[in-house]
């Protein structure tokens, strides 16, 4: 079995710079955990950690029930993809992808099986003779994780390892990652800032800032309950609209006051909010939840505003419309063949079932 476990784990450098804080994570065996979150939110720091390149200040690592917080990296059974592939530039992909079995005198029919299948699972049995010089980028990222397989490691450890292709190759390796998970059932542990690969790719993901991490949940359950308004914004593309306003409660209803426009909230969720009548709240709504009203079915008098559209950007199968209220800038992502006239009034429809309020100061989510 190949669960990692970390039980409240520090990793302080000189200066009393906290890079990660008191973070507890546990990864089932055969799970693919992704670390995701901005540059210098400790993710980085947390996977080398569990590699044994760094070595917390407090706390402790389990890899497979075993303590390892001073175990070195070469016997902790598990095998490291990084950013810029680390490959030997002076050796084939054959011999990058053989090294580390020769090092441990693996016999040449071993060695040769073990290349060969994972160059055959990556589908680069026809680069083996070229060094990575005569590779594209995408092609160098396979052997790099070629030579992570073929030692058939109890965990795999990817260090933000698209970051360094075009978006199509990006793609590409996804679906590529995504299918060599699925086929060797093994433990994996994926860092990266993108939030479409730890969407695509994670069977849960652990959202981290400052050090900490805030939420981790399966990627619908983040993307629908985000614990935070951090979370709720960095989750999602184009991210969620937030706007400033006032809970207020008239004729036994509840209202969100933007002071430009009032929407009515839905009664499923007034009994979270009572304690913020009258108080300033934040209040979120993706994209994707926002509507023209002329190809919306259930607009009402309670979910309908009037707004500026200011911009228009065409991405072929859909448009986004940068709406203004006069207090706030949102978006809204509709159909291709939605494409209001820029600068005119647009009356738009917000699904008030999917909206999101979150408390001004703390930014924990209310509703």
């Amino acid at each position: 079995m190949a669960q990692v476990s970390l039980r409240n784990v520090w990793k302080i450098f000189k200066g009393d710079v906290a890079a990660v804080e008191n973070v507890s994570l546990g990864v089932e065996n055969k799970e693919f955990l992704v670390l995701l979150g901005p540059s210098g939110c400790g993710k980085s720091t947390t996977l080398r950690m569990i590699a044994g390149l760094e070595f917390p200040t407090k706390g402790d690592v389990y890899i497979a029930d075993k303590h390892v917080n001073n175990v070195p990296a070469k016997d902790r059974d598990i095998a490291m993809v990084f950013q810029n592939y680390a490959l030997y530039p002076h050796m084939a992909a054959y011999d990058n992808m053989a090294f580390a079995l020769k090092l441990r005198n693996y016999s040449r029919s071993d060695i040769d099986k073990r290349v060969r299948d994972a160059a055959q699972i990556l589908g680069i049995k026809h680069l083996l003779d070229r060094r990575p010089r005569e590779l594209s980028g995408g092609e160098r990222q396979r052997v790099a994780v070629g030579r992570a397989i073929v030692r058939k490691p109890m965990v795999f450890l990817f260090d933000e390892p698209l970051s360094n292709l075009d978006a199509k190759m990006r793609v590409q390796m996804r679906t590529e990652i995504h299918k060599l998970h699925l086929k060797i059932q093994t433990t994996m542990i994926y860092v990266t800032h993108d939030q479409t690969e730890a969407m695509t790719l994670g069977d849960r993901i652990a959202v981290m800032k400052d050090g900490k991490i805030l939420q981790c949940d399966t990627p619908l359950k983040v993307y629908d309950n985000p614990v935070n308004k951090f979370v709720a914004g960095f989750i999602g593309s184009p991210p969620m609209n937030f706007m400033q306003g006032v809970i207020i409660k008239k004729d036994g209803e509840l209202w969100f006051d933007e002071s430009n426009f009032r929407v009515k909230i839905i009664e499923e969720m007034y009994p979270k909010l009572q304690s913020y009548i009258d108080k300033e709240v934040t209040m979120g709504i993706r994209p994707e939840d926002v509507y023209d009203k002329l190809f919306a079915s259930h607009a009402t008098p309670g979910n309908t505003v009037s707004v500026l559209c200011d911009v228009v950007e065409t991405m072929g199968s859909e448009n986004y419309l940068y709406l203004s209220s006069g207090k706030h800038v949102f978006i809204a992502v509709v159909d291709a063949g939605n494409i209001p006239v820029i600068g005119g009034i647009v009356e738009v429809v917000l699904d008030m079932n999917k909206v999101h309020f979150f408390d001004l100061s703390t930014e924990e989510a209310i509703v």
